[in-house]
């Protein structure tokens, strides 16, 4: 199981009110909340294996040299590059890696990208099944149900867990997962700063992509004429060509990086438990790192 970490805390952050603090007043109720989640997880889904994937860069460079307005909406401060983040969520973070660590679940990120890159890379080098748990649309491009590689998505919030196969895929929007990052592509996404092709809506994308395959093919045939296009949509494809190209490998996630060696297999040790347990006493988690202890067990 793959953790997108970040999209988790957010959400537990958002989910319980900052009035649950440490003795010291700290507030704690991310992590109580990312607790809980992982909880939830591991007693419906039973992984063997845990990763926390980590944002070592949430607007990697590269991805912004390619396309300048990728999450650039996000911006807290342009000049420093750093993300609108509430400081009592910044605060925690850092007591949500020592509650992760204390339980033996492994944070991996890698310099200069995404947990969405960490994510596809461990996903395609995994030789057993895999659930990818976020909340982003982006990763629904990892899903091959011929290797058992699913999302279960949160977009809905943790009482509506949704398991996303080939299937879903095919029904919600029209296209398999290895067309899915030409289709996000072509139809653009507000939240990630992506405008997509103007006039280009996710039902014209889809279209197009089910006639013509790939993102390749379609703007082969916006330049070549014919295969059903409309002159207003091969022109709007022209015209939108140099952006697409750009766009194209910002989308897509990263499935190759050098990622270090970690021991992934959930094993809750003694030691491992009596300082999760030391924690929960420091910064009065209640019920949350126990049960967290309790699922992982």
């Amino acid at each position: 199981m793959l953790l997108d970490t970040a999209a988790l805390y957010f959400r537990a952050f958002h989910g319980l009110p900052e009035t649950i603090t440490a003795p010291d007043g700290t507030p704690v109720n991310a992590v109580r909340g990312l607790l809980d989640i992982v909880a939830r997880l591991v007693d419906e889904y039973a992984p063997t294996d845990l990763v926390a994937c980590w944002d070592d860069a949430w607007r990697p460079s590269w991805r912004v040299a390619l396309l300048p307005s990728y999450k650039a909406q996000r911006l807290d401060d342009e000049e420093a590059g750093t993300e609108t983040v509430p400081e009592a969520l910044t605060a925690q973070i850092p007591v949500i890696r020592e509650a992760l660590d204390a339980l033996g679940v492994p944070v991996v990120g890698a310099d200069d990208h995404e947990a969405d890159d960490v994510i596809g890379t461990l996903a395609a080098r995994a030789s057993t099944p895999v659930d990818v748990v976020t909340s982003d649309r982006d990763l629904l491009q990892v899903v091959d149900d011929a290797r058992g590689v699913r999302v279960i998505s949160t977009a809905k919030g943790m009482r509506a867990l949704e398991v996303v196969t080939d299937e879903v895929l095919q029904q919600r929007y029209g296209v398999t997962a290895a067309q899915y990052a030409d289709f996000a592509t072509l139809r653009g996404d507000p939240s990630d700063g992506l405008p997509g092709v103007a006039g280009i809506g996710a039902k014209t994308a889809a279209s197009l992509l089910q006639r013509l395959g790939d993102l390749a093919g379609v703007l082969d045939a916006a330049h070549r004429g014919g295969s059903g296009l409309s002159a207003g949509q091969a022109q709007r494809l022209r015209d939108g060509a140099d952006y697409v190209r750009r766009a194209l490998p910002v989308v897509e996630v990263v499935r190759d990086l050098d990622l270090p060696a970690v021991d992934t297999a959930i094993r809750l040790t003694d030691e491992r438990r009596a300082a999760a347990e030391d924690l929960a006493a420091r910064l009065d988690l209640g019920r949350s790192m126990a049960r967290a202890l309790e699922a992982l067990a």
